[in-house]
């Protein structure tokens, strides 16, 4: 019990100081989380008006309302999670979960037949703190995003998704340099020092 609690206090003491959280309520974003993306599209430019963009892992909906914004009107945006989730303007979401065959018949419902140009994911599993244990459970969970943005991008299309530095980076980043043309890896700077998440973003799918 104290451990876990400690554990909580330093949690909470990290929020309080960590200017990234005063200044997303400040701008209505749900989560501090946002600024990781903010920072990539700034770098990147992944987020262009009028393209199809789909969320997956979105609640509680940071990601998805910076990207409704700069889709915009002519765009799209399609969120997904197990989760439920406030309603995001502008944004479809579809509860359930990605992997399974009633929520991809959902998504391609909305899509109307469209294909995605950007398949994005913040996921990441419920940690343990065992490396042994999580680091497996990053890897499946970016494995099945990966797949998924397969199923669904068009030519040229591109995937960014959160992983955590450990076993299984180096293959997985090689897999996806087989199908797409370009792929980085980018740890933006509202990315916690301390934390081994990394993002990878894969660019011009199927060229």
């Amino acid at each position: 019990m104290t451990a876990r609690g400690g554990s909580g206090n330093r949690w909470r003491m990290r929020q309080d100081r960590d200017p990234y959280v005063d200044e997303a309520l400040r701008r209505g974003f749900r989560s501090r989380a946002v600024f990781k993306l903010e920072q990539i599209q700034k770098r990147e430019r992944i987020l262009r008006r009028g393209m199809v963009c789909i969320d997956l892992g979105a609640s509680p909906g940071s990601w998805s309302q910076f990207a409704a914004r700069a889709v915009g009107e002519g765009g799209a945006v399609l969120a997904v999670d197990l989760l439920p989730m406030d309603p995001v303007a502008d944004v479809s979401f579809v509860q359930g979960d990605f992997t399974q065959p009633e929520t991809v018949a959902e998504l391609a419902a909305l899509l109307g037949g469209r294909r995605a140009d950007l398949v994005m994911s913040d996921m990441a599993p419920n940690m343990s703190g065992n490396r042994t244990i999580d680091q497996p459970r990053c890897m499946e969970l970016a494995e099945a995003a990966s797949e998924f943005a397969e199923h669904v991008l068009g030519g040229g299309g591109s995937f960014l998704v959160k992983l955590f530095q450990g076993a299984g980076l180096d293959a997985y980043v090689r897999d996806l340099e087989g199908r797409f043309g370009k792929v980085r890896r980018i740890k933006p700077r509202a990315s916690r020092a301390q934390s081994r998440e990394i993002y990878l973003l894969a660019r011009d799918y199927g060229m």
